[in-house]
């Protein structure tokens, strides 16, 4: 019987691994809003780290989160370190790539309580006076990436929070 079990639990496993190790080599999770603003003022939000505190939402996970900002003030260069606690991890965003008014490209690299490398992507788009403004995140999903994405969805929950963050960012921006 004991054997039975023990047989039946290493089944188990073995499925549980196979289906991890089949699901996608890459994550994506993007998002979108409108906002009725010129893209030169919702811009200025997203390519300076230091604006950030006011609409990101993984600003209110941890209040004392530890954060230091190094390199440019804005733009290429900028980066913005971070250690917080079990929640929020701790990582570094560097702007890798700014073209004014319209796209803002961050190399996304968290160290605790996962290591991960990704790349995040801001694109603006007007039509008449409103701007849609689109925050994508992709990067490569290792083996214990995947085993997690069995437990939780990756682009639910990280997908809620860019909602939060586009949202608030729309407030600001609107008022």
């Amino acid at each position: 019987m004991l054997k039975m079990m023990l047989i039946v639990l290493i089944v188990i496993v073995a499925i549980i691994l196979i289906i991890a190790a089949l699901k996608p080599s890459r994550l994506h999770v993007a998002r979108s809003i409108s906002i009725k603003a010129p893209p030169e003022k919702i811009f200025t939000h997203l390519n300076n780290f230091n604006a950030w505190e006011a609409w990101s939402p993984w600003e209110k996970v941890d209040p004392a989160c530890k954060r230091s900002y190094s390199g440019k003030e804005s733009g290429v260069g900028a980066i913005y370190n971070w250690s917080g606690n079990k929640n929020i991890g701790e990582g570094r965003m560097e702007i890798v790539e700014s073209i004014p008014s319209s796209k803002v490209v961050l190399k996304l690299d968290f160290i605790k309580p996962f290591e991960g490398h990704n790349m995040v992507e801001f694109t603006l788009q007007t039509q008449a006076d409103v701007t849609t403004v689109t925050q994508a995140m992709s990067g490569e999903s290792t083996f214990i990436h995947k085993l997690m994405g069995l437990c939780c969805n990756m682009d639910k929950m990280i997908g809620t929070k860019y909602e939060e963050g586009l949202s608030t960012l729309k407030a600001i921006v609107e008022k």
